[in-house]
């Protein structure tokens, strides 16, 4: 019973942290595909760790801890290698970023407001991509498109979304 709990428990925690963890990676310098990869070893080390839960921030501190040691992992098995100073500059902008910003919350709630205008193929589009975590091709394969198709398609929609959330948000226009 107890491995079922702990499970679940892992499930929840990687439905809450994938993507915090997946943009980490991007944010410290992975190409999408390195991140998808280090990602998933990332929650694969960690429940062959037998990590235990504490609170939100002390597992989003551990996921970045065990993805940025993969990170590095990968990094010296291709020759390269980073100056450890860099990634503490990189891991406090990240913190401050993330988890310090007051107005992430306002964001999201404008971006989710500005998501309700986006419709049919063009919301469908977005959803797989970004909820689903399919790449262009694979999208358009599903929805009858060439890559390069959805690819505009995408294009298109975040640039009315960024549109929108500059003027919920007051932002000044690019």
């Amino acid at each position: 019973m107890a491995s079922i709990d702990r499970r679940a428990t892992f499930e929840r925690i990687i439905h809450a942290h994938q993507r915090g963890v997946w943009r980490y990676l991007r944010f410290i310098g992975c190409s999408r595909s390195e991140a998808d990869d280090l990602t998933q070893e990332t929650f694969l080390a960690a429940w062959k760790s037998e990590f235990e839960e504490i609170n939100e921030a002390a597992t989003a501190g551990y996921l970045r801890t065990v993805a940025k040691s993969r990170f590095l992992m990968m990094l010296r098995s291709k020759g390269r290698r980073p100056k450890e100073t860099e990634f503490a500059e990189v891991d406090a902008d990240w913190v401050q970023l993330v988890e310090y910003d007051e107005g992430w919350d306002e964001r999201a709630d404008a971006l989710e407001e500005c998501m309700q205008h986006v419709q049919g193929k063009a919301r469908e589009v977005i959803d797989l991509n970004y909820r689903v975590g399919l790449r262009y091709a694979e999208i358009g394969q599903r929805m009858g498109m060439k890559s390069e198709g959805v690819r505009t398609l995408m294009k298109r929609v975040i640039a009315k979304l960024r549109e929108c959330m500059e003027r919920k948000l007051e932002w000044p226009a690019e």
